[in-house]
């Protein structure tokens, strides 16, 4: 006996389907303004998970302690730094895009030139030839791009009220999650089984390995180069010292290091004469600059191990992309897509190093297709 099927229902699904689509466009609309904040805070708490289970067995037990002692960590090492390094970088560098800006900007004469044993006067001979066959058009032509350039990279720490909005919202997040971490994380694999059973649960256990490896390895790192390369600046006396650290927070992010700040540090310090001050940064440099080779296979080998192209295209579009906050999320993102992905290339064995096999066994398999047929 057959048995009638009942035809399938095309507008009730389309309109299911539909409406679905809009409730998740409201929802995502809703959160818009948290989703930075949140996911800041995720990559934080992800990082720092293993430090909040030790305060917790120091402070007898109590999850309040040791959330509470966390989220002050987290305000005096994030909001309080990240609020004076950006009022520091508005403050001091409005009086070089005002002379970009206005023209008064003109190339240095560079007088010391002439002191320089051997090529000294070389140097200085063609300097102001230089000078002499166009400086000021060059200034002219160039000045646009500079001023350009400039005003983008003070404008994204302009945003004062929306980085520091996004802050708190990340001690916020921070709290909520430290207190409830155990849930949100066994939802989120709950959610992740339903998707794509045992694969969905190992995709999201990849993207914990990889946040924290570059929560760790990268920024961690870059973070505290930056800072411990700032204090040797200002101890010595360098003049713009904390803009300095910001842009070695930056070189560090992106994999160039301190030293290409340090160094113009040093050569300045001795060519002004103080050669004690100058010696004393030479030696900070080298256990700052060379600090990376010991503590960054350390936290690495906490999480996973990343290319380094990865993270250089993850700082740059996340600044590019989200701003400030794109330096942390833009790796994590780029690090957790690449951990999901490689672990879906390697599900499969790998092909043979022969080509030559290949052709034949691709040979042999056409043959027996055509004995059979």
């Amino acid at each position: 006996m057959s048995t009638l099927q009942r035809p399938r229902d095309i507008p009730q699904i389309l309109l299911s389907v539909l409406f679905l689509a809009l409730m998740i466009i409201a929802c995502l609309w809703i959160i818009q303004p948290f989703i930075l904040g949140f996911a800041w805070a995720a990559t934080i708490v992800i990082a720092t998970w293993p430090v909040l289970l030790r305060l917790q067995r120091i402070l007898f037990g109590r999850r309040s302690l040791a959330v509470l002692v966390m989220t002050l960590l987290l305000f005096l090492l994030f909001v309080i730094p990240i609020a004076l390094l950006v009022n520091s970088v508005v403050d001091g560098s409005a009086p070089l895009i005002h002379d970009i800006t206005s023209g008064t900007l003109e190339l240095p004469d560079f007088a010391w030139l002439n002191s320089i044993p051997f090529v000294g006067a070389k140097l200085d001979q063609g300097w102001h030839s230089l000078l002499d066959m166009g400086g000021s058009a060059i200034m002219a032509k160039v000045r646009p791009y500079i001023g350009t350039t400039t005003t983008w990279f003070v404008g994204q720490a302009a945003h004062i009220g929306r980085f520091l909005l996004h802050c708190g919202l990340m001690l916020l997040f921070s709290a909520l999650l430290y207190w409830q971490g155990e849930k949100v994380a066994f939802g989120i694999r709950y959610f992740a089984t339903r998707l794509a059973s045992k694969r969905g649960d190992a995709a999201v256990l990849l993207a914990g390995q990889a946040i924290r490896a570059v929560a760790l390895g990268v920024v961690v790192t870059a973070l505290t180069q930056a800072i411990l390369g700032g204090i040797g600046l200002a101890i010595t006396g360098v003049p713009y010292a904390t803009l300095l650290t910001v842009v070695m927070i930056f070189s560090c992010l992106v994999q160039l290091g301190p030293l290409i700040v340090l160094i113009p540090s040093i050569i300045w310090l001795y060519w002004t004469g103080d050669t004690t001050w100058g010696t004393v940064l030479l030696v900070w440099s080298c256990v700052v600059g060379t600090m990376d080779n010991f503590i960054r296979p350390v936290l690495i080998r906490m999480g996973a191990d990343l290319p380094m192209i990865l993270i250089l295209s993850g700082v740059i579009g996340g600044l590019v992309a989200f701003g400030m906050i794109g330096l942390f999320i833009g790796p994590v993102v780029l690090a957790v897509s690449w951990r999901l992905f490689d672990a879906w290339m390697h599900e499969v064995p790998p092909p043979t190093t022969d080509p030559d096999q290949v052709l034949e066994e691709l040979q042999q398999f056409d043959m027996s297709i055509e004995k059979k047929e």
